[in-house]
């Protein structure tokens, strides 16, 4: 295997609160091991139109604490393509980039496994995606700053919906993966959450309603997971109001703001040992897996499962809401 002497680091698809924390990880990592360190901006877009420079320790000093990327982020059609990616290996070799670390979520990781299969690069991958949903990890960067910013979020409609006497239906991101919707609920004390890894009807949504609110509650509030597969917020409220048209309903998507914001201290420590941990794994011959924490240890997982597999989510803390929303 070729001796690594640059590295390329980029940061791709969605953005989440630690990417800068992991950035710097990287580049100061790098640095400390006699690497050079060349940053790409706005993801593999920018590594296709050469929009490049050399990170020093300097340059990523004092962005620890802020969300977003100091790389810029874009998602790329022309990536997807052999002449894009063609493009892209064209400005590897203009920087002489001899390994490359994308910092993103599935479809970034996806991209990185045929950018290497394709041009046999040394290709590692960290988690960085609020939805939390690549397997082979316990968490993604950005995950818990998006958990903790929807939980405020639900504290605060909670006043409105007691005062009120109303039902709030509150759509969280995740895609396909409910671990934002299922935790958020259990923290913010939500009657019940709708994922997109458990099937709920409408009869099944009656039932809460009907135990909950009737006897007890002169509020609620419902975490839905924003996911096509289950229907979506706007769905369950439509039937919430045709079916129980004496309650009063609401609904709040919280949308992009649970992208924003400072990173949480887990996330930034989460965010600095596996950005340290891309570099030892370079240093260690890996290449083409993702890096991630398992049990409060590093781990290698191989793109084609941190991708492809879907991550279960546990059935205890489905089981812990249903308690606890009696």
């Amino acid at each position: 295997m070729k001796k690594i002497g640059t590295i390329g680091v980029l940061t791709s698809g969605g953005d989440a609160p630690g990417m800068n924390a992991a950035i710097r990880a990287v580049t100061r990592a790098a640095l400390y091991s006699g690497w050079r360190v060349i940053g790409i901006y706005r993801g593999f877009e920018g590594l296709i139109n050469n929009e490049c420079g050399e990170l020093t320790s300097q340059s990523v000093s004092n962005i620890i604490q802020h969300g977003g990327t100091i790389l810029k982020t874009a998602r790329s059609k022309e990536f997807m393509t052999k002449e894009g990616r063609r493009k892209a290996y064209q400005t590897m070799k203009t920087y002489d980039i001899d390994a490359l670390i994308v910092i993103g979520g599935n479809g970034s990781i996806t991209g990185a496994q045929v950018f290497a299969q394709e041009y046999d690069i040394p290709c590692i991958g960290i988690p960085g995606t609020i939805d939390n949903d690549l397997y082979g990890t316990d968490s993604t960067i950005g995950y818990d700053t998006a958990l903790n910013t929807i939980v405020e979020a639900v504290d605060k409609i909670r006043d409105t919906a007691s005062s009120h006497d109303r039902i709030f239906f509150v759509e969280v991101m995740g895609r396909d993966a409910g671990f934002l919707a299922q935790n958020s609920a259990i923290a913010a004390g939500a009657e019940a959450a709708i994922i997109p890894e458990e099937k709920t009807t409408i009869d099944q949504l009656g039932n809460f309603i009907s135990r909950g609110v009737r006897k007890s509650k002169n509020s609620s509030i419902v975490i839905v997971s924003e996911s096509k597969l289950n229907g979506g917020v706007m769905h369950y409220a439509e039937r919430m109001r045709s079916e129980y048209p004496d309650y009063d309903v609401r609904v709040t998507i919280l949308g992009y703001l649970q992208r924003g914001g400072r990173p949480s201290a887990f996330d930034r420590i989460l965010a600095s040992r596996l950005g340290v941990a891309a570099i030892e794994a370079l240093k260690e011959g890996q290449r083409n897996v993702m890096v991630g924490i398992d049990n409060d240890e590093i781990v290698y997982v191989p793109f084609s499962r941190a991708s492809k597999m879907d991550k279960p989510i546990n059935q205890e803390l489905i089981n812990v809401l249903a308690i606890l929303s009696i």
